[in-house]
């Protein structure tokens, strides 16, 4: 199983600072299996200390994409997002999914196999925070979720969280619709785009845990 080592920090009162990201490893590891485009750079990096892990996608694009609905879920479905999937194990069940668009919006579910979703669910209230910024030439998301809730939800355990790292990035077509892109840091090696599948899954190791 792939593997991102997440290091350890102590000080984080300031995490808008370049010098906290640039302790974290970076990476780029990124592809689109069923896409023969060339995809924008996508970096992730993670950290932690003693009470959350802390994430942040860094992603090219000068042109991102909102779906604009009524249905705020529907609406962060068809836009350009950023998405973490954890699990306890390889049977998905069940699996917990973070979707998260480029102006901060969450969709967050509760999922078992064979893409049973229970949008009821929610992340643990005051568990999870969210930071975006979108630039000319790029966007930026962070995340904030405590290493409690990944307890609590059985995700956190001997220092490590298996989890899922995509990206969704929508182009218009000549007919003037949307179509997505989608890219992964595993290639989960399906014949059609699929992250709801425990091959598309890798391992973030909390080091010195």
């Amino acid at each position: 199983m792939k593997t991102y080592k997440v290091k350890k920090v102590v000080i984080t009162s300031d995490r808008g600072n370049k010098s906290f990201w640039e302790q974290a490893n970076s990476l780029i590891d990124f592809s689109s299996p069923w896409d023969i485009r060339k995809i924008e750079k996508t970096e992730f990096k993670a950290l932690y200390n003693s009470e959350n892990l802390f994430f942040k996608f860094k992603v090219d694009d000068r042109q991102t994409h909102i779906y604009t609905s009524d249905d705020e879920n529907d609406s962060i479905n068809n836009s350009d997002r950023v998405e973490l999937f954890f699990r306890s194990d390889n049977s998905l069940n069940p699996y917990y999914c973070l979707e998260i668009d480029t102006i901060g919006r969450i969709m967050d579910f509760k999922a078992r196999p064979n893409k049973q979703f229970d949008f009821d669910w929610n992340w643990p209230s005051k568990q999870i925070e969210v930071k975006s910024v979108v630039n000319k030439d790029d966007f930026s998301i962070e995340i904030t979720i405590s290493l409690q809730s990944l307890k609590d939800l059985n995700l956190l355990k001997n220092g490590s969280v298996e989890t899922g790292i995509y990206r969704a990035k929508y182009h218009q077509q000549k007919d003037e619709t949307f179509k997505p892109t989608w890219i992964t840091w595993i290639n989960p090696n399906t014949k059609n785009p699929n992250f709801h599948i425990q091959t598309s899954f890798g391992k973030l190791e909390l080091e010195n845990y």
